[in-house]
Parts: structure tokens; sequence; C-alpha cells
């Protein structure tokens, strides 16, 4: 999985160097199915919240960690685009009390996320548009715990995944800058909630 980020986030960061090869008048180099595409690369940072079940007692387990993430997109119209996103978020770490006779626990949860995306952008705006989006796919998840009263355990699983955000646009036409605000759900544990801010950029080709 490290080797396909990677090799995914080279692709990325290349790409850029060919979308500005044709003159900005010309319009999109090339298309797929009649539709312009494009890719973006955000960051940001979020604060987690998973609620973790542990012999019968849940407590929330929270922190505030860094997001990355990669998009390959098409714009279906000057309003309205989709995309697959895989987001890479930071290590969630936290400890609490689980009762008496159990003591603190320490849990870590990593996660990546491969979700197909849409957004509507409204407003009579040239340059600068509000938009929404929803989105929804799978979440890649590893959940450990340890502590000095309890067993340790580690579990890895692939989840049902969903994201709502909200956000403004700045379209330079070859380029697009974003900002937006995300929630994203995860059906793991209790469930678990990340509500993230991030700023991205997107070449249109």
């Amino acid at each position: 999985m490290k080797k396909l980020a990677i090799s995914t986030l080279a692709v990325l960061i290349a790409c850029p160097a060919f979308a500005g090869i044709n003159h900005p008048d010309q319009g999109s180099s090339w298309q797929m199915w009649g539709l312009d595409p494009y890719i973006g690369l955000r960051g940001g940072m979020s604060y987690s919240n998973l609620n973790y079940k542990y012999d019968g007692n849940k407590e929330s387990m929270t922190d505030y960690i860094f997001q990355g993430r990669a998009a390959l997109g098409l714009e279906v119209c000057d309003t309205v685009r989709s995309e697959i996103e895989w987001t890479y978020f930071g290590k969630l770490s936290d400890a609490e009390n689980f009762g008496a006779g159990i003591g603190g626990i320490d849990v870590e949860a990593k996660m990546q996320t491969l979700l197909w995306n849409s957004y509507w952008e409204f407003g009579g705006y040239k340059i600068v548009r509000p938009f929404a989006g929803i989105g929804a796919g799978i979440a890649m998840t590893d959940v450990k715990r340890h502590g000095d009263l309890v067993p340790r355990h580690s579990e890895s699983k692939t989840r049902f995944s969903a994201m709502g955000t909200l956000g403004v646009t700045f379209d330079m036409e070859r380029f697009a800058v974003d900002l937006a605000a995300r929630y994203t759900y995860v059906d793991i544990q209790s469930g678990l909630h990340n509500f993230g801010g991030d700023i991205g950029i997107r070449f249109m080709f």
C-alpha cells in the first residue's frame, strides 16, 4: 500500500508540468468522453473522534491529525465535477480510563480512504464560487490498543465511509484553488467522525 501511495503521489506531482503546456486560449488539451479531466492535491488538519468500546465501556478517543488528499476527476460541466479521491490521515492517538479494574488504555488508529466524490458549484461568479459535495467509498483502518492491565490487540478492517463538504473555489481557468471544510464518517467500532479543513489546487488539462 505504501509503494502504491508513493507512486500515485509521484505521478500526481509530475502531471502539473504537462497541464500548462498548451496556450490558455486553446482550452483543454484532451478530453475523456467529452469531459475535461483534472488532478487535485490537497492538505490540511482535522479533528478525529473514534468511539471505542471495550468490556462494555465506551469512550471517545480524540486527536488532531494531518490529512493529505490526491484526486483524479472530470468536469462534467461548468458547475458539476466528479472524482476519485485517495486520502491519507495521520495517526490518531489517545488514552482513556475504561473503568475500575481496567485502568488506562492507549488506542492508536491509522486510516486511508478511497472515495468517489461529486461536487456542485453554484453562484453566478466566474472566478469565486461556493460549492457543496458528497462522497462515498471505503476506508482502510488499523486500530491498536494496549495497556498495563489489558492484552495488546490490533484490528485491520475495510469499512464503508462517507464524506460531506462545503467550500469555495477560486477558478483561474488552467488551475483552481479550493478551500474546503469536510466531515468524514467511517463505520468502525461505534463510529469514527472526522471534521477537517484543507486547501488544495486542481490542475485542468
